[in-house]
């Protein structure tokens, strides 16, 4: 091989491992800040100069700061000037789109939700509907978040979304297909645009900021309208070819005769859909959610059926996958008592590998904000993996 054609792999490879020494330092200060400069050189196994040129790297690009002293952990010996993560320079946009709703927020770098709106959109086209969620961002970028820098925008949904096409690949419930997301927003918005789906967004928020435990191995399970999953080894979250894998809506459920809209009877997302909920009490999703936490006797029992029915799901997965965790995103699973005692009681009597289900079947980590959470964590996976890449070429540029 030529010195000419072997010169670019080597920057290539130097660039990687930069990019890899620098997302550690980041996430030591997002785990344990304000931290010293020589606790995290012992954590994470770089050299003293390594870290106090990541350090100064990330304090230039907005993402860390010097501390006084008296904020550092722990604090013993001679002075050392702690940093901290830096969460009042930069804000991060967030899009979930739900079924009959979207909500619209501004996170800070530690996924914090600063301000969060939900937007009804039943029937408005895909293309006007992005536009509107366009125009809410620069509102509340405008109302909330004035003096700071907008490092972009992530978008999450449920249904088939292809990450790399930046495509929302098919939505039955929205009635989209092939629908260019990451494009059209980013014409409406100007700002860089990663797109996901919501379940695999929700492992990375849970990996960044959210249960211990889903650093190891995790499942996320969304049940909402939207039924699907997200599985993770270590860092890595499955997407699969053209990032389909998830897809869990049809997993047959035992004793349900539910039509589907693939044609078939008794499958996940038709049994326990909160579109199905609602049409059997007779009332809307939110009326009979209202009416549950309240303690109101039937419709306590409608979700605590339903509950049943999700653990059957729940201890399939934990048998396909054996992870170290499975977090749900429910609204019943928070609000309604007994629901989460049902899951992990029919895990108990289904699975073959889960020996302790209070403790690997959990509820997630951002309740009333996981929407939001879910939109903003697209984009703030990408700043943590890698903190010195293009995501944040334009702000080294302007320094």
């Amino acid at each position: 091989m030529t010195a000419g054609a072997d010169g670019p792999q080597r920057t290539d490879a130097r660039g990687a491992r930069r990019s890899a020494s620098a997302s550690a330092v980041l996430r030591a200060v997002l785990d344990d800040g304000p931290i010293a400069r020589s606790t995290i050189a012992r954590r994470t196994g770089l050299s003293a100069a390594a870290v106090t040129g990541h350090t100064a790297d990330l304090t230039r690009l907005g993402l860390l700061r010097e501390l006084p002293e008296a904020e550092l952990r722990r604090s013993v010996g001679r002075p050392h000037v702690p940093v901290g993560l830096d969460t009042g320079r930069h804000v991060v946009g967030a899009l979930h789109l739900a079924v009959h709703h979207a909500t619209v927020a501004l996170l800070d770098v530690r996924g914090n939700v600063l301000v969060q709106h939900e937007e009804p959109h039943d029937g408005l086209p895909a293309k006007d509907l992005l536009a509107r969620a366009a125009e809410i961002l620069d509102d509340l970028l405008l109302g909330h978040a004035p003096d700071r820098e907008p490092l972009g925008l992530g978008f999450a949904t449920g249904g088939w979304v292809d990450r790399d096409s930046g495509t929302v690949v098919d939505h039955p419930l929205l009635g989209w297909r092939d629908v260019p997301v990451r494009d059209l927003l980013t014409a409406s918005t100007g700002l860089t645009v990663a797109i996901d789906g919501h379940a695999r967004s929700l492992v990375h928020a849970e990996q960044l900021f959210g249960h211990p435990r889903a650093r190891d191995s995790v499942v996320q399970l969304f049940t909402g309208n939207v039924v699907d999953a997200a599985f993770a080894t270590g860092t890595v979250v499955h997407h699969g070819p053209r990032s389909a894998a998830g897809a869990v809506a049809h997993l047959p459920v035992d004793d349900s005769s539910e039509p589907c809209r693939c044609g078939r009877t008794g499958c996940l997302e038709a049994t326990v859909s909160e579109a199905t909920l609602a049409r059997k009490a007779g009332v809307s999703f939110p009326e009979l959610l209202a009416l549950a936490t309240a303690g109101e006797t039937a419709a306590v029992r409608l979700f605590q059926d339903r509950a049943r029915l999700i653990g059957q799901a729940v201890a399939l997965l934990l048998d396909v996958l054996n992870p170290a965790v499975l977090v749900l995103v429910d609204r019943s699973v928070a609000q309604v008592p007994g629901c989460l005692p049902a899951i992990r009681d029919e895990v108990r009597t289904r699975s073959r590998t889960c020996a302790d289900p209070a403790e690997t079947v959990v509820a997630t980590s951002f309740p009333g904000a996981e929407l939001a959470t879910a939109g903003g964590a697209v984009l703030l996976d990408i700043l943590y993996d890698d903190p010195l890449g293009p995501l944040l070429t334009h702000l080294s540029h302007a320094s």
